[in-house]
């Protein structure tokens, strides 16, 4: 019997540059080592209730497709993020791969071209690249983690990384962050289910053994020791919204037994602003309104904000706007500036 029993519809395997290689080519710096070992331990003290009075706020574009538009847009963010550093810790959000419902784009690792010629190779060191860039102009870097083969190349320059909705309930991802060294929020379910991400907070802060890579690229068995630093975020789902005060009390009970004192964090995109990026700041007003209540719960937000508002539709030969992002629709940055100051602002009046 001639026909082959295994890869019987792939076109190619082609081996990409191990992680050594790789970082090797593109070594974190001190100076970006000791902003990222900083950020990650003031999450930690934000998650664990050692800092009450901060917010994390994750902002950035939903997706980066154009490096230098987002290092102009970290560029912007860095003195907001300093004045207000006293009540928001800023970590600007730098995704590179995005889950997609059936296709698309999936982002500048697995197409950096847009061309859809799937340049992983570039795509992977252009990530790598932008992380330096971004994190050695002073902002730290957050992720989705969706290849589970990625963290090996850019782990070491993310300061905070979420699991995603679609991926939240998949063994492989809670694995995942069980291993990884910085704080993980696990988004729920796409169409609202909590359970899902309290399964996944639970799995990930136990030991795990499964196959990935090591340093060399080389197929490993990677043993965990479980990771204490996860939490909730609330996004919405199933066309409904999940930040009102009576969903963020049932999130925190659901986690009470995870014995982390600040455990949820709220998503302002997605369901929770119905899909319309200028309703982002109403979300985000009424969790300070519940942070200043007395919800220590709630231990930050995520917006998704570029240096233009809205979207655009890439298509391949067509000339794409600067800094309008190509997947979600986006607040531009002078809404963002303005509605950081206030948040800000409404922390520092906050009742004692």
């Amino acid at each position: 019997m001639n026909r082959p029993l295994d890869n019987q519809h792939v076109i190619e395997i082609k081996a990409l540059p191990s992680p050594r290689a790789i970082k090797t080519k593109l070594p974190i710096t001190d100076d970006v080592a000791a902003l990222v070992v900083e950020t990650r331990e003031a999450i930690r003290r934000i998650l664990h209730g050692q800092d009450r009075d901060r917010l994390l706020v994750i902002v950035g574009p939903c997706s980066i497709h154009d490096p230098e538009a987002a290092f102009e847009y970290a560029i912007k963010l860095k003195p907001l993020s300093d004045a207000v550093r006293d009540r928001l810790l800023i970590v600007m959000r730098t995704y590179f791969e995005k889950p997609r419902t059936t296709v698309g784009w999936k982002g500048l690792i697995n197409d950096p071209h847009l061309d859809g010629t799937c340049d992983i190779a570039t795509g992977m060191e252009l990530a790598r690249t932008t992380l330096l860039k971004i994190n050695q102009s002073g902002m730290p870097c957050a992720t989705e983690l969706l290849d589970p083969i990625s963290p090996q190349y850019i782990a070491d320059l993310i300061s905070w990384t979420a699991i995603g909705a679609r991926t939240t309930e998949s063994q492989t991802h809670r694995e995942m962050a069980s291993g990884v060294s910085m704080p993980v929020g696990f988004k729920n379910g796409t169409e609202g289910s909590l359970h899902v991400a309290v399964n996944a907070m639970t799995s990930a802060r136990t030991p795990h053994h499964f196959v990935g890579i090591n340093a060399d690229g080389q197929t490993s068995i990677i043993k965990t020791m479980g990771n204490p630093d996860r939490h909730i975020v609330l996004r919405g789902g199933g066309g409904k919204t999940n930040y009102d005060a009576e969903h963020v009390a049932k999130a925190e009970a659901a986690v009470a037994g995870e014995g982390i004192a600040r455990s949820i964090m709220i998503d302002c995109s997605h369901d929770n602003s119905s899909k319309d990026h200028t309703r982002q700041a109403l979300v985000a007003r009424e969790v300070l309104r519940q942070f200043r209540d007395g919800r220590q719960s709630i231990m930050g937000l995520m917006l998704e904000s570029n240096l233009n508002p809205g979207k655009q539709t890439w298509k391949q030969g067509v000339a794409l706007a600067h800094g309008v992002s190509i997947t979600d629709a986006c607040l531009g940055w002078d809404d963002t500036a303005a509605l950081l100051n206030e948040l800000a602002e409404s922390i520092v009046t906050r009742p004692a």
